[in-house]
């Protein structure tokens, strides 16, 4: 308030619709052991208090050392007293929906407004529970949350969405050192789940992105290091790029390709490459759908470089009407735990500096727009899902602690998808 960073109406409400909302159900040492997901406490510790050092550094330098760690992880761990994480979430958002319900009436509160509907047919949200092995799906506003498939610790990471057919798509890691991912469809509501790309016919599948045009499915394979493509049945399996082959290539994360965006208006495909972790050597490339005559998945003459020197982007999303990507980036603070936007045609100058919209993410992961409505959602791996205006304003938490959270798809109201 000092440095006029907010006023004090500013600080009362973030408090009091933040934290301040959890606080007076849960400790947030206890809250860290839940936001670790499956993994609990010692996740957090080991992946996502980095990132929340990171974050420290402007209110002064923490000094987390591993004693301090170890002894946050055992009175946490006390306090549970052998409750589940799942247990003690479950618990949390109960006693929250009841506590929200009463500020709700208290304050006579009207939310209809954030439940957009089209002839009794809402808005959804799709999104993944990575530790959890959870397909979940929600209204915009964070309302109607529920598990529609629960298939166990596969490491789902990537989800798209087919309206017409009634389909998600989503992607299962597995051991990214086994050669073992997959892909797997189900009906919107999670029932008829089907294998269509079975263990080892790709190798780490990341972001999927469905193209209604072709009737194709587009991914990225990161361990593979491809960018791949089938026909939505599973069969017509392709590589399109291939960045490496060898174990040796295996090893360095410039060539892992991650996230994926596809252009079929204008015949072009987007991937993101990551680079080791927070080692500057992310980079953003376009390629034609179609391969040149005479070219291999191997050497491609129509490979454009779009960005470089990023932290480590991770999902990519496309507005070809306005030219504009949009992308999460999971390295550290000031410009990693980012979504960023630039144009697709930018000027050498752009390339080190794309305009970021959206920050202070706990591992930024999964990422789609709402083109006609002129929003975006965002997930972490802290366990949020976030939404905002396309230019970062308006910034809304929808939900929390949802364990390890992956990619996101929206469906709008009249079957637009990303």
């Amino acid at each position: 308030m000092q440095q006029g960073v907010l006023s004090v109406a500013d600080a009362d409400a973030a408090v009091s619709y933040g934290p301040g909302l959890r606080w007076g159900v849960m400790g947030p040492s206890l809250q860290w052991h839940v936001g670790g997901g499956a993994g609990g406490i010692q996740h957090f510790m080991e992946h996502l208090m980095g990132p929340l050092t990171g974050m420290m550094k402007a209110l002064g330098t923490p000094d987390i050392t591993e004693d301090l760690k170890r002894s946050v992880a055992e009175g946490v761990l006390e306090q549970a007293a052998g409750k589940s994480v799942q247990q003690l979430a479950r618990e949390e958002n109960e006693a929250l929906v009841g506590l929200l319900a009463l500020r709700a009436k208290a304050a006579g509160a009207d939310q209809s407004h954030a439940k957009p509907e089209n002839n009794g047919a809402r808005a959804r949200i799709f999104f993944l529970d990575l530790s959890g092995g959870r397909v979940l799906t929600a209204y915009p506003d964070g309302s109607g949350l529920k598990t529609i498939v629960n298939e166990g610790r596969k490491l789902p990471d990537g989800l798209t969405v087919d309206v017409a057919a009634g389909h998600i798509y989503w992607t299962n890691m597995g051991n990214p050192k086994a050669n073992d991912g997959s892909i797997l469809r189900s009906d919107l509501d999670g029932g008829n789940m089907t294998t269509i790309v079975p263990p080892g016919g790709t190798f780490t599948p990341k972001q999927i992105v469905f193209d209604r045009a072709s009737g194709k499915l587009y991914w990225s394979d990161r361990e593979g290091m491809r960018v791949m493509r089938c026909n939505k049945d599973g069969s017509g399996i392709e590589t399109l790029v291939r960045t490496g082959r060898t174990e040796v290539d295996r090893l360095h994360a410039r060539n892992w390709c991650v996230g994926i965006a596809v252009d079929a208006v204008n015949g072009k495909l987007y991937w993101t490459q990551k680079g080791g972790d927070n080692a500057g050597e992310g980079r953003i490339f376009r390629a034609n759908i179609e391969m040149p005559p005479g070219d291999s998945a191997d050497w491609r003459s129509d490979i454009e470089l779009l960005y470089d020197n990023l932290p480590e982007p991770i999902d990519l999303e496309l507005d070809a009407v306005n030219g504009t990507l949009y992308w999460t980036d999971r390295g550290d603070p000031p410009r990693g735990n980012t979504v960023n936007r630039g144009p697709v045609d930018p000027e050498p100058r752009y390339r080190a500096v794309p305009e970021i919209v959206f920050d202070h993410l706990m591992e930024g992961i999964g990422l789609a727009l709402d083109l006609e409505g002129g929003l975006m959602f965002v997930t972490d791996l802290g366990g949020s899902v976030y939404c905002a205006n396309l230019d970062g304003s308006d910034r809304r938490t929808l939900l929390v602690a949802q364990g390890n959270l992956s990619g996101i798809a929206y469906v709008g109201r009249n079957g637009h998808n990303h």
